[in-house]
């Protein structure tokens, strides 16, 4: 029994929590000591849908989880998949992660962590289930809209913020899936073969960041495998790289139904399992014991089969989670649904639609023209808030794109045609088609609304992508629009690269994604000039589908042979396989137009020579040129033309966002370190930076380089 000395002593314990910013393992071992081994078993998985329980004999709360990475989750039953049906979960709804890294812009993203960390907070949630740092490998994967694109370097700028402004509100940030869960297809038992080069360079930078830099207080595991073992409970993932290697002090999570096996989770260094089946004979609370970090676990530890101090770590790392979230009184209430919220998401939207083409400056429209403007397409009214899978939202509200274009262009006269459906059950298409080419012989300027939407087998969990092409007849319907009114402008909804073979015949593209609660006011303010766009594309689009690295080698590389695949393009993901390979994409990555004009000139290093452990430092003058004010992102990449070793031709490196009046000019320093220019040489298992001569390319994306200078490093 616990006598009451010790109780007082856990008490005063807690309510002081807010009085020390280091939580020391004494702290924890304390509480740790009052704990029987039941109920520090019971820590160790769920106790419900999204929760895994305290100790309510000590005072000790349950964790309480939610989806997303772009918004909180509406509230799920206890033990089934159905919606709770309340009437206090309405949110606000953000852009996917795709948008925020369109952004190029690392403190928008700390504005966008805080706020979804406030609505968090407010909604009673202690982890967010986000952000997402797989990289994007190829096109098809349904879940690439939750991420930060396809490369490793912008991911890991892009999280960091986010991951703080995240758990400032005293809510852990758990980033995801780690690791290389870069298709839904086989998702649950793909087993991934990748070069250990490959993994440290490109699939784990953004979880290093995460961790080492962002310090985020949880990680989920992925439910593929690595090299024959889940990643939910793999030795050499999450013992040696990430709780040695790396030093986290958090919690793992599962990912829900991620977990196979009482002894590897137990061993191989999960925390919390979370969405395995139940009991489902027994009460509500006591059903989630017979998940594998359940019953079957506390008798191994009671036969000894199993040290308990495994066991203990385990629960150790959860107090402290705790004390940085659930019982740390210092934490803030949080906010919900207000103008604040509103504002940030209107931003990001705003800044991360990229103008693909623009041909005659056919963007921006004037608002106060009295224009006939004919909108077709079914996006154009379609929720992309719901579905999608675990990240789909209940929006406070949502914006639809008629809407904001409406409220906008109020001298225009706007008339709307679905021109297509993603319905199964409409098959009136013919219809559809000949009421969208009425409109649009009618109109002065037509405006084509599609893409993807979050409909299974589009940008959806579970499912990956079929084809690069359009869904739903788009593509003919894009053509046959054209011919009764070539003033066309083309809006992409998607979280995804499409192909465009309708490109050459229409006057302009944007890349709108999936917006959010402000969609349709993010895309007034582009199309109508009030915002000049910034965006730069996160991702390589290719021309077909066998121009991207995946592909390209064939099934054996993308999706496997359902048991398992083999990553053939290795470190050359994205940009680094278009430019090495001298194939050109659609959009490359980091492409995005502006309504003004920018010259990149007098680049120029600090040095021409290093040494290993120097930051070096690359200036250049930017001179807004054109009639409007807006913003360029400059990009640095590095490479190394003379290299015995394969090489991408460049890597990104660092970026900086500028915003300038129209005539002004600024001189800008972006800092690199000389460890930027090292490779992971897996014949020493370490990092290694060669000797000898470098190339530095400055440019606006990885295609249009403004000038190549050389350093040397000793």
């Amino acid at each position: 029994m616990i006598n009451k000395l010790n109780l007082l002593i856990f008490y005063i314990f807690i309510c002081n929590l807010s009085f020390s910013q280091e939580i020391s393992d004494a702290k924890i071992d304390s509480i740790l000591s009052l704990l029987t081994l039941e109920e520090k078993v019971s820590m160790c998985h769920a106790q419900s849908q999204f929760s895994s329980p305290g100790v309510p004999r000590l005072g000790i709360p349950e964790l309480w989880m939610s989806d997303g990475p772009h918004g909180i989750r509406a509230e799920i039953n206890w033990s089934n998949w159905d919606y709770s049906g309340w009437t206090n979960d309405y949110i606000t709804a953000f852009p996917a992660l795709t948008c925020l890294a369109a952004t190029f812009n690392p403190s928008l993203s700390n504005h966008y962590g805080i706020s979804i960390g406030e609505e968090a907070r407010y909604r009673k949630k202690d982890i967010l289930l986000g952000p997402g740092v797989n990289i994007y490998r190829t096109p098809l994967n349904g879940r690439n809209f939750e991420y930060m694109g396809e490369d490793p370097y912008l991911a890991s700028r892009m999280v960091v913020p986010y991951i703080k402004g995240v758990q400032m509100n005293g809510v852990a940030a758990c980033v995801k899936h780690f690791a290389l869960n870069n298709q839904e297809l086989w998702r649950n038992h793909i087993n991934v073969q990748v070069s250990d080069r490959a993994l440290y360079e490109i699939y784990l930078p953004a979880f290093k960041a995460a961790i080492k830099l962002g310090k985020s207080w949880s990680i989920m595991g992925s439910y593929n495998q690595f090299r024959g073992q889940h990643c939910s409970h793999h030795d050499f993932l999450l013992n040696r790289i990430l709780k040695t290697d790396w030093s986290f002090d958090g919690v793992v999570i599962s990912d829900w139904g991620g977990t196979h096996d009482t002894r590897e989770a137990a061993l191989n260094g999960l925390d919390i399992e979370m969405g395995s089946p139940i009991d489902t004979m027994r009460s509500t609370r006591h059903a989630f014991d017979a998940n594998f970090l359940g019953s079957s676990f506390l008798e191994m530890v009671k036969s000894g089969e199993i040290d308990e101090r495994i066991l203990d770590d385990k629960v150790r790392r959860i107090l402290r989670l705790m004390m940085r979230t659930i019982l740390n009184s210092a934490r803030p209430l949080g906010r919900i649904n207000n103008t604040e919220h509103s504002y940030v998401a209107r931003q990001v939207a705003t800044e991360g639609i990229v103008l693909l083409k623009n041909k005659s400056n056919f963007f921006p429209l004037n608002p106060e023209k009295k224009l006939t403007i004919a909108l077709i397409g079914e996006n154009a009214i379609k929720s992309m808030t719901t579905g999608g899978g675990s990240s789909e939202l209940k929006a406070n509200y949502e914006v639809s794109p008629l809407e904001g274009i409406k409220k906008r262009f109020n001298n225009a006269s706007i008339i709307f045609s679905k021109g297509y459906t993603s319905d199964s059950s409409d098959q009136d298409v013919k219809s559809l088609i000949k009421d969208a080419l009425e409109k649009a012989s009618q109109a002065d300027i037509v405006l084509f609304i599609g893409g993807l939407n979050k409909n299974r087998g589009q940008d959806c969990e579970a499912e990956d992508r079929k084809e690069l092409k359009l869904p739903y007849n788009q593509d003919y319907l894009i053509d046959e629009l054209q011919k009764v009114n070539p003033n066309i402008g083309v809006l992409l909804v998607s979280g995804n690269a499409v192909s465009m073979p309708w490109l050459s015949k229409v006057k302009a593209v944007l890349q709108t994604w999936y917006l959010g609660s402000e969609a349709g006011n993010a895309i007034a303010d582009i199309i109508s000039g009030d915002s000049n766009p910034s965006g730069k594309l996160p991702f390589s689009f290719p021309v077909k589908l066998s121009d991207n690295s995946a592909h390209f080698f064939g099934e054996l590389s993308y999706p496997g042979d359902g048991e398992t695949q083999y990553y053939k393009d290795d470190i050359l993901v994205g940009y680094r396989w278009h430019d090495t390979n001298n194939i050109k994409p659609l959009f490359s990555f980091g492409y995005g137009l502006s309504y003004t004009t920018f010259k990149i000139s007098d680049i120029k290093s600090d040095k021409k020579v290093y040494s290993d452990g120097d930051s070096l430092s690359i200036t250049y003058k930017l001179k807004n040129i054109g009639i409007n004010d807006g913003s360029e992102v400059v990009q640095v990449y590095i490479g190394k033309s003379d290299s015995k070793i394969i090489r991408a031709l460049k890597e990104l490196k660092g970026f900086k966002k500028t915003y300038l009046s129209s005539g002004k000019e600024t001189t800008e320093i972006i800092t690199l370190n000389t460890s930027d220019f090292s490779f992971y040489d897996e014949s020493i298992s370490n990092w290694n930076l060669l000797a000898g001569r470098y190339e530095v390319y400055v440019g606006n994306s990885s295609d249009n380089i403004s000038e190549v200078i050389s350093i040397n490093i000793k």
